[in-house]
This record gives C-alpha cells, structure tokens and sequence, in this order.
C-alpha cells in the first residue's frame, strides 16, 4: 500500500494544539492497526531549537540519534510509543541550509537558486523520505505556526504540490482553526475560522476536514454554517473542546469521528480499534487513591513549557503508583540557607532538573543539602546531578572550593568539568554530547533494581561530565557510582546507599517516558516519595495522639 500523507494545519492563532491533535489522530489509527508516524515542519530559520531560549521555545526534545528537536516530538513519542529522529523535525533553517550547501557544490548546474522550485522540492523530499522508507501506512504531517504567516508560505506551497504528486487519493488536508465564544454577546463566532480557510484556500490547499477549538460545544446550526461557509460536509467539522488532560483528547477525538472520517477519506483498511489500555490509563489520571507533593527545583518554573517532558513523566508514574503527583514549582534564584526549609517543607520529594548558565545553581545546591540531610527523596537530573555531586563534595567530602567549571573556571576542585572532546568547540549549535549511549548499571543499587536488567539506553544533552580524576574522593566518602558508561568510563548515576533514595543521573530519562512504558527511575521516585509521605503521616499521628 503507498503511504497516505495528512497535512495538519493551523489558523487564526498559535497554541491551539495542532501537536496533540496529531499525536491523538495518530493514536487512533495506530490503534487500528495502521503503522503511523508524525512529522513537524518548523518555518522559524534556527537549524534547531538547540539554541533557543527556554522562555521562547519551551524544552529541547532529542532524540536517539542526537537532534535536537521541537517539544512536539515528545508528544508524538509518549502518545504513539514510537522512536522519532531527526528526519521527524524539519526547520526552515535546515531547508536553506541545506539547499545552499549543494549549490555551493554545483548541484543544480547553474540553475538560479529559488524559493520554487529548489526550496520546495527540498521540503518535499523530507516529508516524501519518511513515506518512502517502507515503514509506515499513515505520515502525519505538522506544519508549525499559522497560515499567512510569511515564513510558513514555502510549506504550504510544498503541501499543494504533493496533493498532486502522490495523487490526491494519498493525501488529506486538515486544518485546525479557533471558534472563540464571545461572553458578551453570549455566543460562538464562526467568522475566524471563515477567514482561516479562506486564507488557506487562497494559497491553494482546501482543507477536506475542520478541527475547530472550542470552549463549548458547537452545535448542529454552527457546525452546519462552518461547513457551508468553509466547503466541506456536516460531519467534517470536527469540535476539539478544552480536556483536563492531554491523554483524554484522543477518546474526544474518537467520540467526535475524527478517525473514522480520515479512514473513509483515505479508503484505509484497518482492523477494530484496540483502545482498552488507553482508556485504562485515562481512568487511572481521574480517580487517583491518594497524592504526593513533589517539589521541581529550577530557574524556568514561570515557564513549565521548559520542563515539560519532566512533568508528563510524572503524570505516566503517577498512575502506574495510583496517585496523583502535586508539582510544588520552585524558583532556585530564590533558595538561601535562611529559607530552604521554608520553600521545601512538607514535600515527599525533591527533584533538580537539567539546565545551564550559572544563574540559581546556589539554590539548587540548598535544595540537594536539604534533600540530603532530611533525607528526602532525591532525583538529579543532568545538572541536577552535577549540583548533587558538587553539594557532597563541599559538605561531605569537606572540599570547600568544589564546583563545576562551567560556573567557576578557577576552581582548584573541578568535580564537575568540560568533557575533554568539547575543550575545542567554537560552535554551540548541536555539538554537545547529544543522543542515545550505553549505560552499565551496578548490581544491588537503586538504578538496577529499577531497571531490571545491567545494560541501558539512556538520551543526553551536556557538555560537563563528573571528572574522573577526582571522582575517587566522592566514592571514599559514601557516594556510590551505580552507573556508568562502558564505552568511555563516564559516571551516568551516582547515588547514597544510606539514604531513602537519592539518585543522580547525567542523562535525560524523561525523555522516553511513555503511556505504554513509564519510565522505571520516575516510578520508583515516585514510590519512594509515596512512602516518606507515608511515614511523615504516621509520625503526625503518633505525635497528636
């Protein structure tokens, strides 16, 4: 069967969630039995978002084979449990880029250089690569930002022309668009989304379905105007209104036929849809039995965007430990001595997050020192990591002047230091320590009982690695190395036998945390926090009575 393409875009306004409508439209038909993949198109010129400020741009997704991507590749991952790489995430950047490059070479035999046909045809390329590996039934397409926009005109041009080029039996245009509810005039107005698929029609892509956001339902007359208006039938205008929970888009999805109109459109074959595990999950994030306060220490909390895999992984580890995981969003530049315990009291957990620039590492070192001594459970991060292992060395290990030379270049205690194969790297775009390495874990630790087995794959993303040369002072001192890499002796997990659970991790394991598979480090985390509020409960018990 020739691979069916469905193009996904978005009108009127960003933020819509055109990245969860086709993770959720991908679920469904993979459910079905479909082999499903999903792409993102991203007109900003960045290469990457490797560079991009958190604040801008949310966190960094990567993947195994070490790109640096856009966030919606983790909603593909977690709602599809698939492995995306790099040919998943486009960038107008990496287009031109790579379009210049081979002029350079004399590719195009002294052609003039254009937006049509040379840089559409480098879009088409990407997006047909994908369907033509053989690997999948269904490519869904995500075209980012909104239609008009200047940047995002070479996509959609790239679009149209591949409704023809694999023939339009192969391909389906759905266009998300926003129907705002006026609380004034107390009603719902079809008029932006009128002028969204005007403006999408007039590049030349007619949308043969409606996705329109909502706040409340759309009822049979606004339906039927959208679909008089917009050129497309009744049952094509499709209503995505406001869940409480990503994973509960993909059963409105259901409800409101969006699969079963792309299936006909399509003539797909499938078999029943297979949604009992989902459903499960979903019924599971409702009716927790009980909750756990975690505490995320970081420099990013105004913007959780920043963290977002994190938090998602709490929510998969959450129902796998029935309760629901309370985020208490801490702000590190804001951690002193005199006031730790008043930002930390009372939670079950603390988890440091990944991050860099020098900017509330003092806080998260209060946040580790507090974790530490109250003996609270404990989950580093990446930096995380690096600011637990840092806080041992100066109030365990007594070296004072222990730091990572990211933050101070002078120290004569570099417990943290610039891995030797980044000493001569000019360039920050892509060049860290990026993707999928082997991680040997040590029998009898934390890490292997929840791992289950010696050998893992963990995603990284940094520069600064545990210096080898003076590890030997952390391990003299009570701090266990549990993992590390086989390959080139790196430390990827150290831990505190004589604590609770107190565990760091260089890598990033949020970032394969799924529905299907939650991460094990996040469920015994988790569980491990599950028991000290517990134990705190019995102790308030004891003392009242």
């Amino acid at each position: 069967m020739a691979p069916k393409y469905i193009f996904v875009t978005g009108g009127v306004t960003s933020s819509l969630g055109k990245g969860i409508i086709c993770a959720s439209l991908g679920k469904l038909l993979a459910a079905r039995g479909l082999r499903v993949t999903i792409q993102k198109l991203d007109p900003y010129i960045n290469v990457d978002p490797g560079t991009m400020n958190p604040y801008e741009h949310g966190e960094v997704y990567v993947t195994d084979d070490g790109a640096e991507t856009d966030l919606d590749l983790g909603h593909y991952e977690r709602f599809l449990g698939v492995t995306t790489s790099q040919e998943n995430n486009v960038t107008t950047g990496r287009i031109y880029y790579d379009v210049i490059q081979k002029e350079r070479r004399g590719a195009y035999l002294g052609q003039t250089v254009q937006v049509i046909p040379h840089i559409t045809n480098e879009i088409k390329s990407r997006v047909r690569a994908i369907g033509d590996s053989g690997k999948y039934d269904i490519v869904i397409v995500e075209v980012g930002g909104t239609v008009g926009d200047i940047e995002g005109l070479p996509y959609i041009e790239a679009m149209r022309q591949m409704r023809y080029d694999v023939g339009r039996k192969n391909t389906l245009s759905i266009h998300l668009t926003l129907v705002p509810y006026l609380k004034a005039a107390g009603e719902l107005k079809t008029k932006p989304t009128q002028h969204s698929v005007k403006t999408i029609y007039e590049i030349g892509l007619q949308p043969d379905i409606l996705v329109c956001r909502a706040e409340i339902p759309l009822d049979s007359s606004i339906r039927h105007k959208i679909a008089q208006f917009c050129n497309v039938d009744n049952e094509d205008v499709i209503a995505s209104l406001d869940a409480e929970s990503i994973y509960e888009v993909p059963l409105l999805m259901r409800e409101e036929g969006l699969d079963e109109r792309v299936i006909e459109k399509l003539s797909l074959e499938t078999g029943p849809l297979v949604f009992d595990d989902w459903i499960a999950f979903v019924e599971a994030l409702k009716k927790p039995s009980t909750e756990v306060e975690i505490a995320l220490v970081g420099k990013y909390v105004e913007h959780k965007d920043a963290y977002l895999s994190i938090v998602e992984s709490f929510i998969h580890s959450g129902a796998v430990n029935n309760c629901k995981v309370k985020l208490r969003w801490v702000q590190s530049d804001n951690l002193r001595p005199e006031n730790v315990e008043k930002h930390l009291s009372g939670v079950s957990g603390i988890l440091v997050p990944g991050g860099f620039g020098g900017r509330g590492v003092d806080g998260k070192l209060e946040a580790v020192r507090f974790a530490r001594e109250q003996k609270i459970p404990f989950f580093g991060i990446c930096l995380g990591m690096q600011c637990a292992v840092i806080e041992f060395a100066r109030n365990v290990s007594g070296w004072e002047n222990a730091h990572s030379s990211e933050f101070e270049e002078k120290t004569d205690k570099p417990i943290v230091d610039l891995m030797p194969d980044q000493r001569d790297i000019d360039d920050k775009g892509g060049t860290m320590r990026l993707g999928k390495y082997d991680c040997k874990l040590k029998e009898g630790t934390k890490a292997f009982q929840a791992y289950g087995k010696e050998m893992i794959e963990e995603r990284h993303r940094h520069r600064y690695e545990i210096n080898n040369s003076l590890r030997y002072k952390l391990v003299e001192d009570g701090m266990e190395i549990s993992g590390l890499n086989p390959d080139r002796d790196l430390v990827e997990i150290v831990e505190l036998a004589d604590h609770p659970w107190f565990v760091g991790v260089q890598f990033h394991p949020e970032l394969k945390s799924t529905v299907d598979k939650p991460h094990p480090l996040f469920i015994d985390f988790v569980g491990a926090a599950l028991e000290h509020s517990k134990t705190n409960k019995k102790k308030r018990n004891k003392a009242e009575a």
